[in-house]
């Protein structure tokens, strides 16, 4: 969110209700795509999993095999995030583009091995069949390759093929488990690699369309380390807004809701089927906030900041900045009204949708589903405000709001799971997103009304930053690299050499 722009405004500059909804599809492919994709797969899979005649158990086991690999994958990812985010920002200013591609090979090369010896340890004394090891993990590891795809998609203009990749690789995923279905072959394995499939073919479409996209590259893959230095309170922002949001949900399933479904396996059927649910009540903020920014914030902070390189006058930069401050206000307070609609919508209407999908919910999870829709309204204003935090670069707030919204969260949820009444379960949630909102808006205000001092005195400190022990770790990776492709040089050198030697007939 440091610039990466989707370049909306030709698409909203074109008339007709058509064109307006294929710009907010597009923009929602973009911003919500891979997290709604997840939470449809899900429940779309364990929907024909019943179709299929699948056991309890094993339908169960299924749901925790892919609950646990999207959340480790979504923690995985989640320190490199908005570190990669920033970078590839930064890269693209500078006008750098081939350095662009070695970072996504370099991020993979950390948190593949990461994920693997992570997510492998826990899996290894997770008492499930081997063979489901193998598939947790494979879901996983592909899981991680679509997360860090997505922070370089945002930088292309080919929407349509980023939507279409979406559509191919869903539908898929989908029809291939309703074929199997249908010929009653649906088990844990083939459903599972249904969903594999999917996320695989999402990946190699992507691949093809970042290599369209950036040149090949050249120069380290790991020079994105050295951003954690500049920049070290983006990575903590991304791990606790991941906390925050996904923590309860953990906690709970080893709270009184919790079902032992196999070995370390543990589900809450009543608490995360309605977390996942109550998730949809903020896609429309979500895509809303994505728009007001590309299409009308930005343009204003875009001329902020140029007037302050270009030499422009101090009036017209307090001028610019009152049109960029009034602009954004509107559009926050826009985003505000929508989604409170759309939580009144879900909170009313949702108990009576529920009873007729086969989610199985029961009074008690409908009302943690009310509670978490208020909550997950409050989080998803209190993050867009946190990500315009992120534009103005005033990192100490955005790590103060989302490290107070991850610990508040998880504590309260930690204290309800031990000695609260189930009928208040998600509260812990909302409170955490309440502590988010308040403080994200105090700052914010604080940040409006400071903006020079943002803009010249802390990105001068940020700057300054740098050099530090994540810088020697990417020369130490950078050290090791040039050795293996010195080694690698050799080697075929040597080899073909000697196949020239082999093939020289011998002088008489």
């Amino acid at each position: 969110m440091a610039g990466i722009g989707f370049s909306l405004n030709r698409l909203f500059q074109k008339e007709g209700m058509l064109n307006l909804c294929r710009a907010y599809a597009y923009a929602g492919a973009v911003a919500i795509g891979p997290m709604v994709m997840g939470v449809c797969l899900l429940l779309g899979i364990s929907f024909v999993s019943q179709i299929a005649g699948m056991p309890q158990g094993e339908r169960e086991i299924m749901n925790c095999m892919l609950t646990y690999s999207l959340l480790v994958s979504l923690f995985v990812s989640s320190f490199m995030n908005m570190i990669l985010t920033r970078y590839i920002s930064d890269m693209l200013y500078e006008g750098k583009r081939e350095r662009i591609m070695p970072s996504f090979y370099g991020a993979l090369a950390v948190m593949l091995p990461a994920c693997f010896i992570v997510y492998g340890i826990v899996l290894l004394f997770s008492g499930v069949p081997l063979v489901y090891m193998i598939v947790s993990m494979w879901f996983a590891l592909t899981m991680i390759v679509v997360w860090t795809q997505m922070n370089y998609l945002s930088a292309l203009k080919d929407y349509r093929s980023i939507a279409l990749g979406f559509a191919a690789s869903m539908l898929t995923g989908f029809l291939l488990a309703l074929l199997l279905a249908f010929f009653r072959h649906g088990t844990v394995l083939s459903l599972m690699f249904c969903v594999i499939l999917a996320y695989g073919i999402m990946s190699i479409w992507y691949y093809i369309l970042m290599l369209g996209y950036f040149p090949h590259g050249e120069g380290s893959p790991f020079t994105y380390l050295q951003w954690f230095d500049k920049c070290r309170a983006l990575a903590l922002t991304s791990i606790f807004v991941n906390l925050g949001l996904y923590g309860h949900i953990v906690i709970m399933y080893f709270g009184p809701l919790h079902r032992k479904i196999m070995g370390l396996f543990y589900a809450a059927p009543s608490y995360d089927i309605p977390s996942l649910t109550a998730f949809f009540s903020i896609l429309i903020t979500t895509i809303s906030f994505v728009t007001s920014v590309e299409v009308r914030f930005y343009p204003e902070y875009r001329q902020y900041y140029s007037l302050y390189n270009d030499g422009g006058s101090i009036k017209d930069i307090e001028a610019a900045e009152d049109r960029m401050v009034e602009v954004l206000s509107r559009e926050l307070v826009y985003c505000g009204y929508r989604q409170i609609i759309s939580t009144l919508l879900f909170v009313v209407f949702g108990g009576f949708i529920m009873d007729f999908l086969p989610l199985g919910m029961m009074d008690l999870g409908k009302g943690i589903f009310r509670t978490l829709c208020v909550g997950y309204g409050l989080y998803a204003i209190a993050n867009a405000m946190m990500l315009i935090l992120l534009y103005f670069e005033d990192y100490i707030g955005s790590v103060t709001a989302t490290g107070a919204f991850a610990v508040t969260a998880n504590l309260f949820t930690i204290w309800q799971a031990a000695h609260g009444d189930t009928a208040y379960f998600g509260a812990g949630f909302m409170a955490g997103a309440i502590v988010y909102f308040v403080i994200v808006l105090l700052r914010l205000e604080w940040s409006t009304r400071r903006l020079p001092y943002l803009l010249l005195g802390r990105q001068a400190a940020v700057s300054a930053a740098g050099g530090g022990s994540f810088t020697q770790i990417e020369r130490m990776f950078t050290r090791i690299g040039n050795r293996v492709a010195k080694g690698t040089a050799k080697t075929s050198q040597h080899n073909k050499d000697g196949r020239k030697r082999a093939v020289r007939p011998r002088k008489r």
